[in-house]
């Protein structure tokens, strides 16, 4: 079997998967992908794919037919079960949020120790993993740093922060009473996202997915009721950016880098501006505001927006929406298109 040095995604089968293959095999065409998901990858991911392994990560003996195979080099861990399920199951979030990404950290390390270079490993984690205990404090942070209010309210957010340590353990202190140093095998990367709307995904109601729905109820003519207040403010991103934050961060050189963890951010409109801007392209428009208060809760204690100085510092983050241009010239076209509005 192969020993070519390689790529591994997990959680492949799904938006960003299907950028991240598509860029990964335009980049290097002789590296071989390698793929690991529940799902089946779409027919246009497969075709670049060296192999699409159907599984879990949870499934430690999968994982070591996969080590034994490939020399993988670089490692993007996307598998996760998302904020709103795994607030309705917190032991199977708990379960494949951190167990199934201590099965990969274990994985990278091994393949560290095996082909005696750092894998470096990319996370993405989230706004979630902030707290933010009342309007108040929201109000008085402004542009939130990453290790201020961290205190997540929920499951997803408790699941994120602590893989973000974990990361950190691994790539600085892993097993550090070892007789020998036996750290730095791995080379963890980790972005916490803001809210990610996409022009080529329908949102399946995650908590940040008010803005999106907006746009799509819109063009389908149908009417709409926003689940938060037009007050409610936090930080969001076009997708197309997020993808090209992973590979701006994937690339720059260790010696760069001052953190293991990086906000991100883009724009930070409130409700009440995202339904202005839908409000102008769609002028038949048929907007109510109809608050969860549970889900609102969760919005509430998120920053309003991230202070990102440190990514833009040692990586180059720089977003090329911001938030006109998300709507405008990214969004509110595409989703136009898909429903002939």
């Amino acid at each position: 079997m192969s020993r070519k040095p390689s790529v591994l995604i997990t959680g492949a089968s799904g938006e960003i998967g299907h950028a991240l293959i598509a860029r990964l095999a335009a980049a290097d065409p002789d590296r071989p992908i390698v793929t690991l998901d529940l799902n089946p990858l779409p027919a246009a991911s497969a075709a670049n794919v060296a192999h699409a392994a159907n599984g879990s990560i949870l499934d430690t003996a999968l994982l070591d037919g996969l080590l034994a195979q490939y020399a993988v080099e670089q490692v993007y861990h996307l598998a996760a079960l998302l904020s709103t399920r795994s607030e309705f199951s917190p032991a199977l979030a708990h379960k494949v949020n951190v167990e199934g990404t201590l099965n990969m950290l274990e994985f990278a390390q091994k393949q560290g120790e095996s082909h005696g270079r750092p894998v470096a490993f990319f996370y993405p984690s989230s706004i979630a993993a902030f707290g933010l205990p009342d309007l108040g404090t929201k109000a008085r942070a402004g542009k939130v740093a990453e290790d201020e209010h961290n205190v997540p309210t929920t499951m997803y957010g408790a699941n994120k922060l602590y893989c973000e340590h974990l990361g950190r353990y691994y790539a600085r202190h892993y097993k550090q009473l070892a007789a020998e140093t036996v750290s730095g095998k791995v080379d963890f990367r980790c972005v916490r996202f803001p809210g990610l709307i996409s022009a080529e995904t329908v949102p399946s109601g995650g908590t940040s997915d008010y803005a999106p729905e907006m746009i799509h109820a819109a063009a389908a003519g149908k009417p709409y009721a926003c689940f938060v207040r037009p007050d409610a403010r936090i930080p969001f991103m076009a997708m197309p950016d997020a993808v090209d934050a992973i590979f701006r961060l994937m690339a720059a050189p260790r010696a760069r880098l001052t953190r293991t963890v990086y906000n991100i951010g883009a724009f930070a409109p409130s409700a009440a501006e995202i339904e202005s801007v839908v409000r102008a392209a769609f002028p038949r428009a048929e907007i109510t505001t109809t608050v969860d208060v549970k889900r609102q809760g969760i919005v509430d204690s998120w920053p309003a927006d991230v202070d990102d100085r440190a990514a833009r510092a040692d990586w180059g983050h720089a977003p090329a929406h911001d938030f006109g241009s998300a709507f405008g010239t990214y969004l509110i076209p595409s989703i136009r298109r898909r429903y002939g509005a």
